[in-house]
């Protein structure tokens, strides 16, 4: 390659850098801008509640931690008390239900169960008038798990996946609404 064959491909990665990756409009091409706003740096998850008919233990203590997890993984949020916050995550577990997806025709034990998890929550900002930034109500996670031999996953094994997607979507939830 000789220096102006080299020299038009530089430019023309430099310009394509600059005018379609560099747009703040996401729905304008591609851009390096980050998804979550820019304005919010800290964000308080007090424990989620249990809904009224929501009797499991610690599910509540497990889905926290799973949304801690996944805003301190994938957001530049940085999860603090609520005395030092500028956001406020709140959710209650309104229900989690179980649904056989399959049966074994031998034994007719369940030989595949969904898990559905039917979260409320609120995201609201603590500066200001208290603007409420996302409130999502009947927000649902599924997934799957295989109780019998040869995994012999329980509740809580298949649980923690449902926590998993739950909190992924929830984090979803708190990027910029363009």
């Amino acid at each position: 390659m000789n220096r102006t064959s080299l020299a038009m491909t530089v430019l023309a990665v430099t310009a394509a850098v600059f005018t379609g990756c560099g747009n703040p409009d996401p729905t304008k091409g591609y851009t390096t801008i980050s998804q979550y706003r820019p304005d919010i740096k800290t964000i308080a998850v007090p424990i989620f509640r249990r809904g009224t008919y929501e009797y499991r233990r610690n599910i509540e203590f497990r889905l926290t931690e799973a949304v801690v997890k996944q805003i301190e993984a994938e957001t530049p949020y940085k999860v603090v008390d609520k005395a030092r916050a500028d956001t406020l995550l709140t959710g209650t577990i309104q229900r989690i239900e179980q649904n056989v997806l399959s049966f074994n025709p031998r034994t007719g034990q369940a030989r595949e169960i969904q898990l559905r998890v039917i979260v409320d929550f609120t995201w609201k900002d603590l500066r200001g008038e208290g603007k409420v930034l996302v409130d999502r109500k009947n927000f649902r996670a599924a997934s799957e798990y295989i109780p019998t031999e040869p995994f012999n996953e329980d509740f809580f094994l298949g649980s923690e996946d449902a926590f998993g997607e739950m909190a992924r979507r929830i984090v979803e939830q708190l990027a910029q609404p363009w």
